[in-house]
């Protein structure tokens, strides 16, 4: 969807971060697997990008690589920060909450045969939001402060939200 550039920029300026000798094992694996989550994000959003709409399938294969992608953000929420980034983790769990609730919505607005193009709307706000908080986190990882409308991170409280 939109976000390709985005983040194909964001995984590759995350592998470049990545490449640093790390001493700490946590840390060195945690940021491995955020570099693993990101490429598996942009794969999978190169893969959306390049369904043919025409096609007797691209419904199906939409729907695929949704999966793929909230299974992706599961796997984001699941990752273990060091104590250094476990603010982190919290902004992971939602941008995984809101990965899953569009992908439902997707699901839904596909169903029976048709297509509703109210709840398609819903789920790309959802989407949005997801990679909305993805970014967040990168910014993070950066050591900036984001500035994502709509997010508020704080590392004093481990807690992020949606304004």
């Amino acid at each position: 969807m939109k976000n390709k550039l985005l983040l194909f920029v964001s995984a590759l300026v995350l592998g470049l971060m990545m490449t640093g000798c790390g001493k700490d094992s946590e840390l060195s694996s945690f940021r491995r697997q955020i570099d693993d989550f990101c490429t598996r994000v942009a794969e999978i959003d190169t893969a959306i990008n390049s369904i043919d709409a025409q096609s007797d399938t691209a419904r199906d294969d939409l729907l695929l690589y949704l999966d793929n992608l909230d299974e992706a953000y599961k796997i984001l929420a699941e990752i273990s920060a060091p104590e250094e980034f476990s603010y982190i983790e919290d902004v992971a769990d939602k941008s995984s909450e809101y990965m899953t609730e569009a992908v439902s919505l997707y699901h839904e607005a596909f169903s029976n045969n048709s297509y509703n193009e109210y709840t398609a709307e819903y789920a790309q706000e959802y989407y949005e939001r997801a990679h909305k908080y993805v970014a967040v986190i990168i910014d993070l990882l950066r050591g900036e402060t984001p500035d994502v409308e709509g997010i508020t991170v704080s590392r004093e409280e481990n807690a992020a939200a949606a304004d």
